[in-house]
């Protein structure tokens, strides 16, 4: 499949401990910046079939930054403007490059999720018209980077986990400042706005190991509005 689901049963895969102490349901990490922890465990068996769905109509491709790098995470993108890279630049995208048709429509579950976790980070309004869709396999990361390829910064970024854990850096607002570190797990929603939006973040390398619904690889997918 897309996405190589798996079984059925509940993720047991833990990257930082065998039995790690639970954390609170919210973690707040800046002035405008949270983790959501499981917030998006209860829709799990609806994201994942609507996930396969996108997929098949904008499949996964690596693609290459205006330096040249192949980035290690693979890409798709849904809703009303996706998200592409290439020599030339960054840029949003009304049409996939790689189809030449228009981007998959955003799940409602995908919006659903969207709108009820920025609701829960303080963010009530936001209303996303693009999902980035990344996958990372064991070795895969995300250098440091903003998200300022949108016309307007007043709304959140919302960024979901699924599958293999992955180590968050959140930073400041120079790519030189320190970053927290933020273990993420399955069904863990971060959203960032406000002051925070324009902060330097990123994933180290994702570790080996075999998640119980998606097996060797992280799912993760971002909600902004673009335009």
């Amino acid at each position: 499949m897309a996405i190589q689901r798996k079984g059925t049963s509940p993720a047991t895969f833990d990257l930082f401990a065998d039995e790690p102490p639970q954390p609170p349901a919210v973690e707040q990490i800046g002035p405008a910046s949270f983790v959501l922890r499981g917030f998006a465990l209860p829709l799990v068996d609806r994201l994942l079939p609507a996930l396969e769905s996108v997929l098949i109509q904008a499949p996964f491709r690596h693609m290459v930054t205006p330096g040249g790098h192949t980035m290690s995470v693979a890409l798709s993108s849904c809703g009303e403007f996706g998200w592409t890279t290439d020599r030339s630049g960054y840029q949003y995208t009304r049409i996939n490059p790689q189809t030449g048709e228009a981007w998959p429509a955003m799940p409602e579950v995908f919006m659903e999720l969207a709108l009820a976790a920025a609701r829960e980070a303080g963010f009530v309004g936001f209303i996303p018209d693009a999902c980035l869709i990344n996958r990372y396999i064991p070795g895969a990361k995300m250098s440091l980077h903003q998200d300022k390829d949108e016309h307007g910064y007043e709304w959140p970024v919302v960024s979901v986990s699924l599958g293999l854990p992955a180590m968050f850096l959140f930073g400041g607002h120079q790519r030189s400042d320190s970053s927290q570190r933020v273990p993420l797990l399955h069904g863990d929603v971060v959203v960032w706005g406000g002051v925070d939006r324009l902060r330097f973040h990123g994933v180290m390398p994702v570790r080996q190991g075999e998640h119980s619904l998606l097996g060797e690889q992280r799912i993760n997918f971002t909600f902004r509005k673009a335009r």
